[in-house]
């Protein structure tokens, strides 16, 4: 009997802990303090206004959806720039950043400062409410 109670505890904790991290997967969190990312630094010029940055790796399945979501929102906004950076190619940028799963957006201002960061796929009405305070 002790054997059942602890396997349906240890699956209700379980079971808890995987419905916090779905819930908090792809939300925007503000980011103040880091330094701000250059075009050096990126690899590619930063949009006019701001620059959604999505770093992803080869055999990530929400990578594709979130690159088509971010391609959507950077045509749709003018001056607007979306840049994908291969994570296993660019390990020194995923260091400094403290990027720990793909994909992995941050949403720069026209400075290059980072105004939101969301780890895990994230939708596209918080991509474009994190873009107005960008811009």
């Amino acid at each position: 009997m002790t054997g059942l109670v602890v396997c349906v505890a240890v699956l209700a904790a379980a079971s808890v802990f995987g419905l916090m991290q779905r819930r908090r997967s792809g939300r925007m969190k503000v980011r103040q303090g880091e330094a701000a990312l250059g075009a050096a630094k990126l690899g590619e010029a930063l949009g006019e206004r701001a620059t959604l940055v999505q770093f992803s790796s080869a055999f990530c399945a929400p990578c594709r959806a979130t690159r088509r979501v971010l391609g959507e929102v950077a045509e749709m906004v003018p001056g607007v720039a979306h840049v994908e950076i291969d994570a296993e190619d660019r390990l020194d940028l995923v260091r400094e950043l403290g990027v720990l799963k793909t994909p992995t957006v941050l949403v720069l201002d026209a400075a290059g400062h980072i105004v939101r960061r969301a780890s895990g796929q994230p939708r596209k009405a918080d991509v474009i409410a994190a873009l107005g305070e960008a811009v």
